[in-house]
């Protein structure tokens, strides 16, 4: 990898209104607004949410290319990895989103958030539409048409998924994250939650708020092999797993054949449609290698 433009900055935001910049001695920059950061310097902005950010951010920096990541929390942050951009960390509404894209003079805008995060790509699409910038959409490639079984239920929502779930016996594994452990429990009341999730303290704690405890918690950091899940399943014996459709880099297989294998019933809750289609939703690497390419053509053009 080439050299970065400029020392790595981190960027964390807590509120519009109130301003404060400091610079440590590593060259990290903390603020509470984006007003000061100089209009132009990162033509790119990228939403991260997944490890898939992080290639992205790669090949930018291969060429050379500034810009700023955002991520919603300190957990995106990590994902990111020593990356050569700036690195905003907050959660932003759409308007902020627009004035930031303004303030910065942004021409293109890379969504590789979560693929579940509706609400952030909708509020992505509006404001590069308000502002006329260019928006290119990164979601891996599915595999949910690759595997079809009797135990393997396709539902569209959490709802959906509880209802399948209710048919099942009482021990419930959840590989879906912490984020709506909450409406999990509302869903699917009497029965025993098992949570895979994140191994933070932050995640710890939601989990133990909700009442959780060391018998419910499976703390680890994904994806696992198909062998790794298998081990899971023999320790934990439930009688039904939830997911998400997460792809061949989120171990989607992995996680559903070995269950399937062992007669456990599989729930998958399907990803939204992903609003940008035709040449600007990107799939795999190639797909933005090839994107990157033509937006430093059309720069010269």
């Amino acid at each position: 990898m080439s050299e970065p433009l400029a020392p790595v900055g981190r960027i964390s935001e807590a509120s519009s209104d109130i301003m404060h910049r400091t610079l440590d001695s590593v060259g990290r920059i903390s603020e509470a607004s984006s007003d000061m950061m100089a209009p132009g310097a990162s033509p790119v902005l990228v939403f991260g949410g997944t490890s898939d950010a992080r290639f992205i951010c790669q090949i930018l920096d291969e060429q050379r290319i500034a810009y700023t990541l955002s991520v919603a929390t300190a957990v995106g942050e990590s994902l990111a990895g020593d990356i050569g951009g700036q690195i905003r960390v907050g959660r932003i509404d759409r308007d902020e989103i627009a004035d930031w894209l303004l303030r910065h003079a942004v021409r293109w805008v890379i969504d590789a958030s979560h693929p579940y995060a509706e609400l952030l790509s909708r509020n992505i699409t509006a404001a590069c539409e308000t502002v006329g910038v260019t928006l290119s959409r990164y979601q891996r490639r599915s595999e949910l048409n690759d595997l079809e079984h009797p135990l393997l239920h396709k539902v569209a929502s959490l709802p959906a998924a509880c209802a399948v779930a209710q048919e099942y016996g009482p021990r419930v594994l959840l590989t879906t994250g912490s984020k709506e452990l909450a409406a999990w429990q509302q869903g699917m009341p009497g029965k025993t939650l098992l949570a895979r999730v994140l191994p933070t303290s932050e995640v710890i704690a939601e989990c133990e708020a909700l009442g959780l405890g060391v018998d419910n918690i499976i703390a680890l950091r994904g994806p696992f092999s198909a062998e790794f899940n298998a081990a899971i399943y023999a320790f934990c014996s439930p009688d039904v797993v939830i997911t998400k459709e997460s792809g061949a880099e989120g171990g989607y297989l992995d996680k559903v054949n070995p269950a399937l294998e062992r007669g456990i019933p599989c729930v998958v809750v399907v990803r939204p449609q992903p609003l940008v289609t035709g040449p600007e939703l990107l799939q795999s690497r190639e797909d933005v290698s090839r994107r990157v390419t033509r937006w430093l053509q059309e720069r010269k053009a």
